[in-house]
């Protein structure tokens, strides 16, 4: 699939078009958030962020432009609104989060079951971020919606589909890597 036809299909809502539009530009939004702020977890929170609005503003995106300049153009817009928000906020202290463990004894999806036991998948799993460990087990073990997720995380159900489907692709990594 070339860009082009990617970008046409997602303004159609192609699920496999955004998947594809997210590999191909990730390492592109991720790299340049992490030149600009050195953290990965912020990097990471805001490139997810980007994905998430442009896919929820794909129809206006113009042809004419670079999509990949687009996407990097919404990254900035997006670190720059956080920096105002910091700005404008009191300064508080959040390591109050608390991030939710995996119980062990629910079974994950059924296609999971039959390539990968339990205890590796597992093991597997605590090997991603708190963040992507907490929607996988809303989803696969919890089976909660996405909008039941939307709810559970405080967050825009856009920025979740965006979290899962990073999720899943970085498991499949690990468990390919093994």
């Amino acid at each position: 699939m070339e860009i082009k036809e990617a970008i046409n299909k997602a303004k159609q809502n192609d699920q496999k078009a955004f998947n594809y539009l997210l590999d191909v530009f990730w390492d592109d939004v991720y790299g340049f958030q992490l030149k600009r702020i050195n953290n990965e977890n912020d990097a990471e929170d805001i490139t997810i962020q980007t994905f998430s609005k442009a896919f929820d503003k794909i129809a206006t995106f113009n042809d004419e432009y670079k999509f990949k300049t687009w996407l990097i153009t919404i990254s900035k817009n997006i670190h720059i609104d956080l920096i105002r928000k910091e700005k404008k906020s009191i300064s508080t202290d959040n390591d109050d989060t608390i991030y939710k463990v995996l119980d062990e004894s629910p079974s994950p999806e059924d296609k999971i079951i039959t390539e990968q036991n339990l205890a590796k998948l597992l093991r597997d799993l605590k090997k991603l971020k708190p963040h992507y460990q907490e929607v996988i087990n809303l989803r696969y073990f919890q089976e909660l919606s996405y909008q039941e997720i939307a709810n559970a995380l405080n967050e825009p159900i856009s920025n979740i589909k965006v979290k899962l489907l990073r999720a899943k692709k970085l498991l499949a990594e690990i468990i390919q890597k093994n």
